[in-house]
């Protein structure tokens, strides 16, 4: 989990994305600590809970998590074996309603490239 004042090294792409700013990470907080706890109950990584979840949501929704590293590639492909039960999905699922992502997903002139 990365907290609210991590810092990125120079080589690391998400000190650039606006997602990971301080700002962003402190709005976001509420979400992440609600992972947390699930994560915490389910013996998962947060991620393996957000993905866990977009997977039970709803068949067509594939999610493509980005990782460069083999443990990563496997610990998000765990994630299909997390089973969330119904107050699990309605908790994540009312969290995620009543938190509005602050950060774009990438810098503006990225963004510019990728809406052509």
């Amino acid at each position: 989990m990365i907290r609210t004042r991590a810092s990125f090294d120079s080589s690391d792409p998400r000190g650039s994305l606006p997602r990971f700013t301080e700002q962003a990470r402190a709005a976001n907080a509420v979400l992440v600590e609600l992972l947390s706890e699930i994560a915490a109950r389910k013996g998962a990584t947060n991620a393996q809970v957000a993905l866990a979840w977009l997977l039970a949501r709803h068949p067509s929704i594939v999610p493509i998590p980005g990782t460069t590293k083999i443990p990563r590639l496997l610990e998000n492909a765990a994630a299909a074996d997390i089973e969330l039960g119904p107050d699990d999905m309605a908790e994540i699922t009312a969290a995620a309603g009543k938190v509005e992502t602050e950060g774009e997903r990438y810098p503006e002139q990225m963004q510019r490239w990728i809406n052509r």
